[in-house]
């Protein structure tokens, strides 16, 4: 389905999961995003980023806004698909394989720390490297180097929306990988420098206000959901 000109993959965590097995069998690049209302509100007034979220191979409806706005527009999703929650199912199908992930972006050793996290916590899986996200445009190429000098199977890059899917969808052709996700903060959260929201939070659909409550940082960015909200309504 489509909502806000951008196209929302109608999958359930099984089925999305299963696409990233068939991705994984498969010897070329594929891209998997997350998007959420406030992504959605970028790319409306930013057709470059509409396009990069439409080329995706799947975006997965990652956030309770998403799956409102599709029973407002009368073609509901079956569930929320949460990025956070998804790669969790993807490092627990890597256990023991012939699967590799690397993990991009951060702060400085914030992806390390995570990295050591899975590995603890997912006995067999590989992490094959890691670097923050702290680098410039002229070093991109050398994070390009370094990333395929370890031929992962998956990369997580965790830059912030829309920076992460940019730069995915700009070296989509360069990455030798299989799978490149926009994973967000993620990595914030699995090293263990921010608590993710209490499981009340989760099951009364209220992550994105624990969020903000806790870090103020988010608080403005949390003016998407009305405007997204008008939005949807409009678009009907």
């Amino acid at each position: 389905m489509e909502i806000l000109g951008v196209r929302i993959d109608e999958v359930t965590m099984e089925k999305a999961v299963e696409n990233a097995k068939n991705f994984l069998e498969e010897e070329k690049f594929h891209m998997i995003f997350t998007p959420n209302p406030e992504m959605l509100m970028v790319a409306k007034n930013d057709a470059e980023f509409s396009n990069i979220l439409n080329s995706s191979d799947m975006n997965i409806p990652d956030g309770n806004g998403i799956v409102w706005a599709s029973k407002r527009l009368k073609k509901p999703l079956s569930e929320r698909v949460a990025g956070f929650d998804f790669i969790h199912k993807i490092f627990e199908f890597g256990k023991n394989k012939p699967i590799s992930f690397y993990f991009l972006g951060s702060k400085p050793g914030v992806a390390e720390k995570a990295a050591e996290n899975i590995e603890k916590n997912f006995n067999g899986v590989t992490i094959v490297g890691s670097h923050d996200g702290y680098f410039s445009m002229e070093e991109e190429k050398e994070i390009i180097r370094k990333i395929n000098k370890t031929n992962p199977d998956v990369l997580l890059v965790a830059l912030g929306a829309p920076k992460q899917e940019r730069f995915i969808y700009k070296y989509r052709e360069k990455l030798n990988c299989k799978i490149a996700i926009g994973v967000g903060g993620c990595f914030d959260v699995i090293s263990g420098n921010v608590k993710r929201a209490p499981k009340l939070f989760i099951k009364l659909k209220l992550e994105w206000l624990y969020r903000g409550l806790t870090d103020l940082k988010r608080l403005k960015r949390l003016t998407a959901i009305p405007k997204f909200v008008r939005a949807v309504n409009k678009s009907r």
